[in-house]
């Protein structure tokens, strides 16, 4: 009988080994981009999104340099090289930091910690600041530092400081002005070199490094940089056609090669123009039935898979701006933007800091861009 017992248990056994555990399903297309609401930049989100990059805008450590060291000399610490985008991990994450809490304040003159907010920016966008953060840009070895991505965001920074009606907004301005100056002249001088552009879903993403500056060209009327950006732009995207967007996300994509382009081609082509140009460019967008996933995250702590929540916030922009133009089918790209934006808003606050120190900033500009 004891040998019948255990025969039985030992058959048991082997089917539990055999029976696969229940994986959980990833979420469809459809149920990932049907019937969500178009997300709000409220005073509630805004004193929740305010809160990240005011934390960290004068934290140091830990930080990421990305130098080229030319000697001892340029082994010196983080505030000491950039005494005014030294915080937030890196320079281009400080710098659209500091971006992000002038809009904010922009939108809402009575954000909780606003006046700290104010003391801060004071402290780190000074004429002396500037003046050291472009010694390091002149530079022998650094002299491609931050291209074109921390030129982009140093640009949108200049942008909205001089379209803030608050006093502090011209002051900062004029403070930044000569780090300005300088970013524009590299831009001047660097894209008639460029042949190729970078169709990359990271920071030397060409299209992005173009769309941010025209932005600024366009908003100060700065003919000389807006026709460059123009004709680039022509040079390097107007004869392509069906970008491969089955080919996204690449592992640490925080941004689309296909929609990067297309965001910089509604800037510089006429309306008519632009709907022919993404007909062919990417078709899908003027398909009802087109769906499309959000990136899906497996570590909020690595801080280089975290960017696919990035990208979420940056296809959720993009494609509100292509709604915008009136090309394509505009509730399909809304639908699609506003279940990207769902996907990842919750993780912004509540995620590690190897995606809070930044993240914040592509919620803002997502949520901006979606604004009706």
């Amino acid at each position: 009988m004891r040998i019948y017992l255990l025969a039985f248990l030992f058959i048991l056994g082997c089917q539990a080994a055999e029976t696969p555990e229940k994986s959980t399903p990833a979420p469809s297309e459809n149920s990932s981009t049907m019937n969500v609401e178009r997300p709000k930049l409220t005073r509630e989100q805004a004193n929740r999104l305010a809160g990240l990059p005011l934390k960290c805008m004068q934290q140091e450590f830990p930080n990421k340099l990305g130098q080229v060291l030319g000697g001892k000399e340029d082994m010196q610490s983080p505030q000491d090289l950039h005494p005014a985008f030294y915080g937030c991990f890196d320079w281009h994450s400080s710098v659209h930091g500091h971006w992000m809490l002038v809009e904010l304040l922009k939108r809402f003159p009575d954000l909780e910690n606003g006046e700290q907010i104010k003391k801060q920016l004071a402290e780190n966008i000074s004429a002396a600041n500037i003046k050291q953060e472009v010694a390091y840009f002149e530079g022998k070895h650094n002299k491609s530092y931050e291209r074109t991505y921390g030129w982009a965001w140093l640009l949108k920074l200049s942008e909205s400081l001089q379209t803030w009606e608050d006093p502090m907004g011209k002051e900062l301005a004029n403070n930044l002005e000569p780090l300005t100056q300088l970013i524009r002249n590299r831009y001047l001088k660097f894209l008639p070199k460029l042949y190729y552009p970078i169709r990359v879903g990271e920071h030397t993403n060409t299209g992005f490094g173009l769309g941010f500056a025209w932005d600024y060209a366009n908003t100060v009327q700065d003919k000389e940089l807006l026709n460059l950006i123009n004709q680039r732009a022509k040079d390097w995207f107007l004869e392509d056609e069906n970008c491969p967007l089955a080919w996204e996300p690449s592992g640490y994509d925080f941004l689309s090669p296909c929609l990067e382009e297309a965001d910089i081609m509604r800037r510089v082509l006429s309306r008519e123009d632009f709907a022919s140009w993404l007909k062919k460019f990417l078709p899908q967008l003027f398909d009802a039935k087109f769906t499309w996933k959000p990136g899906q995250v497996s570590d909020r702590s690595d801080g280089k898979l975290v960017h696919l929540d990035g990208l979420n916030f940056s296809r959720a922009w993009v494609l509100y701006g292509l709604a915008k133009q009136g090309v394509g089918n505009q509730n399909t790209m809304v639908s699609i933007a506003n279940a990207h934006m769902k996907f990842s808003l919750p993780n912004v606050v509540d995620g590690d800091y190897a995606g809070e120190h930044w993240l914040a900033s592509f919620a803002l500009w997502a949520l901006i861009s979606g604004e009706e």
